[in-house]
């Protein structure tokens, strides 16, 4: 997944470097802490209230930043994208999660719009949370079998 911010860390350079500005002074300028700054520039993401704070700064529309296709990506692949990325889960386990994730989407997903199911927030799926969701889905699996044997 392509990071909308890798443009931020080198127009953070270029502008200091047109300004003559240390980051020090930046720091100063813009009320971000010198490390941080040096971190932008270096290719780190910065959480949102520095990113508002530097593209103030920098006198640039935050919307820069980020393109209209940056939703391109299925919201099923990118949950299946974290939990490939969760070092908690063994790849077979973050696939097994993905693939039910996939099917409760399908599912669930309604083509007229009046339904929709976003789990597009990433930052939320700490370890104990993949944790839990990992248990839910695996007892929905264990339901869906049984129930399913049953009928045969």
């Amino acid at each position: 997944m392509p990071d909308p911010l890798e443009d931020l860390g080198p127009l953070l350079a270029q502008r200091r470097a047109e300004q003559n500005l240390s980051l020090r002074e930046v720091s100063q300028l813009a009320k971000i802490p010198t490390a941080t700054l040096s971190r932008i520039e270096r290719g780190r993401t910065p959480d949102l209230a520095t990113f508002r704070r530097l593209v103030e700064w920098l006198g640039e529309p935050p919307e820069r930043f980020f393109s209209s296709t940056e939703r391109s990506i299925s919201t099923p692949d990118a949950i299946t994208g974290y939990l490939r990325l969760d070092a908690a889960l063994a790849p077979e386990d973050a696939d097994k999660i993905a693939d039910l994730v996939k099917t409760m989407y399908d599912t669930l997903r309604r083509q007229d719009g009046q339904l929709a199911v976003h789990l597009r927030a990433a930052k939320t799926f700490t370890p104990p949370a993949m944790r839990l969701l990992g248990a839910l889905l695996a007892d929905m699996q264990s339901a869906l079998e049984a129930a399913e044997n049953s009928e045969r």
